[in-house]
């Protein structure tokens, strides 16, 4: 309780006149301690250095300014040093290099980051590759058909009135899948009677056709230097995918079932899962670079595991980890796991992929440097 002359009970009195309160001054101007060793000061892109010199700025030059912006920006810059230590490194007694695992979701593909991805693998600048059945259609369909610009806001009804699909603010019209269908089916018809006939002749390993084999095969059927799957092909950098028949593909094998019954297609997941864990058991060191979450991203964890984790991890993508999934998950959660080793450089930027790997990737495969030592998928 106040009284007419005193003080509400636990208050400080005030000081003087012109003094603030000591318990406000206290709060408010309360002591630092000292910070930890090496602490950086916050210092953005210095535009005018660059300026001065009379030249622009590189994209190295770039992320090297946003290391110690802050937020998101120093985490790309964080993202550039370990894919440049990624790929740099060589075992000083093979001379091989890092075994780069590269995921991506389809989406990634159907947008423009398609060229992005395109010429990691044409350079060969990753070892192997995992990715969605809409990561190998959306590429072979963008050979036959083009994709177009849209709006995020044009109502779906109004679409698929039109024969249109939207994914994001992208068009993709019905008729580019006709065309793959036309495309397709005759290598489906293909393949199976290269399968029966290897059944026929009773080879002592008859054929058996794995997710990776039937995208190396349309890799080379497709034939388009502007195709991810080409180069993969050309350059004997495999492709898998584990969830092949989630997407147009697995309707054509669907719809291939009954053109071609009583026989069938067979396609073999196991073969490609010893596959890819025996390249990761069998690699000096490891690096992941995942695109998005879900499938992708743990199918090249879970394949690190097999070497007790991978030395080097970056993940971009959107997803948080309170809900408990994998895609949401720090690179920490798949220490606990084995994925990652207990001490591996590893960041996680919270960006949408599209904005942030090709700076990413200008930054580091695309310098101009001499070709990187990342070891090839098959020792």
């Amino acid at each position: 309780m106040s009284t007419a002359t005193g003080t509400p009970n636990g208050a400080s009195k005030p000081g003087r006149d012109g003094d603030a309160p000591a318990t406000a001054t206290d709060a408010v101007l309360k002591p630092s301690g000292p910070l930890p060793e090496g602490s950086r000061t916050v210092r953005g892109v210095e535009f005018n250095e660059y300026r001065e010199r009379g030249a622009g700025v590189t994209a190295e030059e770039l992320v090297g300014g946003m290391a110690r912006m802050g937020f998101q920006a120093s985490a790309v810059a964080d993202a550039v040093k370990i894919v440049e230590d990624m790929r740099t490194w060589h075992d000083p007694e093979s001379g091989r290099g890092t075994t780069i695992f590269l995921g991506y979701t389809s989406n990634l593909i159907s947008s423009g980051l398609r060229e992005t991805i395109r010429y990691l693998v044409e350079h060969r600048h990753v070892s192997a590759v995992v990715t969605t059945a809409g990561g190998i259609e959306e590429d072979l369909i963008k050979c036959l058909a083009p994709t177009y610009l849209g709006e995020f806001t044009t109502p779906g009804a109004q679409l698929r009135a039109q024969g249109l699909n939207r994914i994001g603010n992208l068009i993709v019209p019905n008729s580019n899948y006709c065309a793959f269908e036309d495309w397709v089916i005759p290598i489906l018809n293909r393949m199976l009677e290269e399968q029966e006939a290897s059944k026929t002749r009773g080879d002592e390993e008859p054929l058996v056709w794995t997710p990776s084999k039937v995208i190396h095969r349309l890799g080379v059927e497709i034939n388009d230097p502007s195709s991810v799957l080409y180069w993969a092909a050309k350059n004997q950098i495999p492709i898998f995918c584990p969830a092949l028949t989630d997407g147009s593909l697995g309707d054509m094998l669907y719809f291939h079932t009954y053109r071609s019954s009583p026989l069938q297609l067979r396609i073999d997941i196991v073969e490609d899962i010893r596959r890819i864990n025996t390249i990761a058991v069998r690699a000096k060191r490891a690096g992941m670079i995942i695109l998005g979450g879900g499938v992708i991203k743990h199918h090249i964890a879970n394949a690190c595991l097999m070497r007790n984790g991978a030395e080097w991890a970056v993940y971009v993508n959107t997803a948080q980890e309170f809900d408990g999934s994998d895609a949401g998950a720090r690179p920490d959660e798949a220490v606990s796991w084995g994925k990652i080793k207990a001490g591996g450089d590893t960041v996680k930027v919270y960006a949408e992929a599209t904005v942030v790997f090709p700076l990413i990737v200008a930054a580091t495969f695309a310098k101009q440097t001499p070709p990187s030592n990342t070891a090839p998928a098959e020792p």
